[in-house]
């Protein structure tokens, strides 16, 4: 992680080579805003469920609209998941399971701070969970508030 260029900034900073550092190195603005929506995704509201917008396919909301009896909790649980060990490398050891983990666990907290910021009547449970998989993130509204 040390290319010269990092050194040198970091000297400039007056530390050592950081996270932006790293990243400043490694991503350009197409992959700072990716990210971004990682973090920071945009969430929809249909018939009452509060949706990844990722997750939201018109047809494929209908199919388990139908399917799960318009039961809103059982909608959101089924489409906002977001599975991290699918889109993200990690080795099968524990240490990296535990770092994998964590970055659920930071991304979960961002939602959960995006959500109540899109809709600020509701609750949310926002949780990262370990899977055989991997980790999981996913949210649904709390009952009786809203919807």
């Amino acid at each position: 992680m040390k290319s010269p260029q990092t050194t040198q900034r970091s000297e400039t900073s007056g530390g050592e080579a950081d996270h932006l550092d790293f990243l400043s190195q490694s991503a350009g603005p197409a992959e700072w805003i990716a990210l971004s929506r990682v973090f920071l995704p945009r969430f929809v509201e249909v018939r009452g469920c509060v949706l990844w917008d990722r997750s939201y396919d018109p047809g494929n909301f209908q199919l388990w609209y139908d399917e799960l009896k318009g039961d809103v909790a059982s909608i959101e649980a089924t489409l906002n998941e977001f599975r991290l060990w699918m889109y993200v490398d990690f080795d099968d050891d524990p240490a990296s399971r535990s770092n994998a983990l964590d970055l659920a666990g930071e991304i979960a907290r961002a939602w959960r701070l995006s959500l109540g910021d899109a809709f600020p009547d509701r609750a949310f449970d926002v949780r990262a969970t370990e899977t055989v998989d991997g980790p999981v993130v996913s949210f649904t509204s709390l009952p009786g508030t809203g919807g």
